[in-house]
């Protein structure tokens, strides 16, 4: 019996190599899953490796012709990773200036139970405009999982090579799936 759908959309950093593991823990879960990616991280991902996990093409591009069928399900939970610093601002500030920025906006505008996880370093994630765009996200009831409380933290200028490996894929989808229960 399927759980859920889960729809994935990953930005352009260094976890992104590692999606995988969020399928794997969502389908464990008895969840389905597809991924949508931006432009820069489709550098990033082993396509035809998630495509086979997922059952279905990653989505990068608007479909192919004007009345074209939907070929994903209805998403259950949105899971935004790795966000990277410029998607986070993005996302907060509404804009849609691609595929996945317009999916995202319309699943958090539908009420998608959604979660975040940002991979910034401490540089970027200081600066003012982060620190509004996470406020303002949480204040549309996305969770954003970062800071302390949330047991993920920004790294250290120049060692996201490291952290990307302690990345919380799987934390992404539990807290994913309890908000869809409470939803």
């Amino acid at each position: 019996m399927n759980a859920g759908h889960l729809q994935i959309v990953v930005c352009g950093a260094g976890p992104a190599a590692d999606v995988a593991q969020l399928i794997v823990a969502a389908t464990q879960g008895s969840w389905t899953a597809a991924v949508t990616a931006t432009p820069s991280a489709l550098g990033f991902i082993d396509a035809p490796a998630v495509e086979r996990l997922t059952g279905h093409p990653i989505r990068s591009t608007y479909r192919s012709s004007p009345g074209a069928r939907r070929s994903l399900p209805a998403a259950d939970a949105l899971v935004i990773a790795p966000a990277t610093y410029n998607a986070i601002n993005k996302i907060a500030l509404g804009i849609a200036d691609n595929y996945a920025m317009i999916a995202v906006a319309e699943l958090i505008g539908r009420q998608v139970p959604t979660v975040i996880v940002p991979f910034v370093n401490a540089a970027l994630a200081a600066r003012a405009p982060f620190q509004r765009a996470v406020a303002h996200l949480r204040h549309e009831r996305v969770r954003v999982l970062f800071g302390r409380d949330e047991g993920w933290e920004p790294h250290p200028p120049g060692s996201g090579n490291d952290r990307q490996k302690v990345f919380p894929w799987t934390t992404a989808f539990e807290v994913a799936a309890r908000l869809t229960r409470t939803h």
